[in-house]
Parts: C-alpha cells; sequence; structure tokens
C-alpha cells in the first residue's frame, strides 16, 4: 500500500474515519513514543503494575552486572540525572533491593550493589521479561530485531 493510501482515512459502515496524524507520522519521536507506550503496557502487564518499573529494572540488572557501580556511573549508563537516579535509588533502597555504601577512598561516592531481595526479584523477573520481549517484538524477525535495537542505540548515542 503507498503512503499517501496509507495515509488516507478510510471509513466503514461501523467505524469513524481514521484520524488524521498531520505531520506526526513523519516523526522518529512520535513513532518512539508510541512504541514506548506499547512496550511500557505490556511489561505493566506481565510484572504487575506495582512490582518493578522498567527504569528499575534496568537499574536492578546493571547494578547486579557491575556489582560496586557507582551512582554517578549508574547515572551515565542509563542517561539520567543525578538527581533523578538518587530519587531511583532512594526508592530501591527502601524497598529492601539495593544496597548503596559509602566508599572508602571517597566518602561522597556509593558503591552500589543488590540486595538478596533484589537479585532474588531480578531473577523470578527473568523469564516474565523473556516473555515480554518475546511478545513486544513478535512481528519482527531475529534480523529485524537485532537492527532495530542497533538503530535505537545509534539515535540514543548523542556522540
Amino acid at each position: 500500500m503507498s503512503r499517501a493510501a496509507a495515509a488516507t482515512p478510510r471509513k466503514t459502515a461501523d467505524a469513524p474515519p481514521a484520524l488524521r496524524l498531520g505531520g506526526l507520522e513523519r516523526l522518529v519521536g512520535y513513532h518512539l513514543r508510541r512504541a514506548q507506550v506499547a512496550v511500557f503496557q505490556d511489561f505493566s502487564a506481565t510484572v504487575g503494575d506495582g512490582d518493578i518499573t522498567p527504569g528499575q529494572l534496568g537499574v536492578l540488572a546493571i547494578i547486579d552486572a557491575n556489582p560496586g557501580l557507582s551512582q554517578t556511573r549508574l547515572g551515565a549508563a542509563l542517561g539520567i540525572d543525578r538527581s533523578t537516579i538518587v530519587g531511583v535509588l532512594d526508592r530501591l533502597e527502601t524497598r529492601g533491593l539495593v544496597v548503596r555504601e559509602t566508599v572508602p577512598h571517597d566518602r561522597r561516592s556509593h558503591a552500589l550493589t543488590l540486595s538478596s531481595a533484589g537479585t532474588a526479584l531480578l531473577r523470578r523477573l527473568e523469564t516474565e521479561v523473556e516473555a515480554h520481549e518475546r511478545r513486544v517484538s513478535r512481528r519482527l524477525s531475529a534480523a529485524e530485531r537485532e537492527q532495530l535495537m542497533t538503530l535505537l542505540a545509534r539515535i540514543a548515542d548523542p556522540g
């Protein structure tokens, strides 16, 4: 179907005409946001709204892979500013999932590790998150999925 045909609203007997998006259909950001909403909705349905957010899962996964990581390096890895990462870590620490320890040679810095509860939660969620990933990428071939992740990484890289 041509782009013009796809953009032309259709009317069926029971449905209103398709909504026109103006110039939005040409914007990468618009499609990224729509995809993000779909992915986050499936994630919440999979792991439960109160259990953990995608961002918190990312924090736990990176700390698990890098025990002793500093808050500064974690924030940089996630593209999150200092005040935001401190708030996320405060919530995870309050829940008993993350442990912050003062670094002996730099008392302003904290080394991050997962608590046993944090590790257990991350391990429990692995199967659910894998199923979630399969669902959200089900319309992509393995090669398309890899290509999409490569392209998204290029967009996210500020260099």
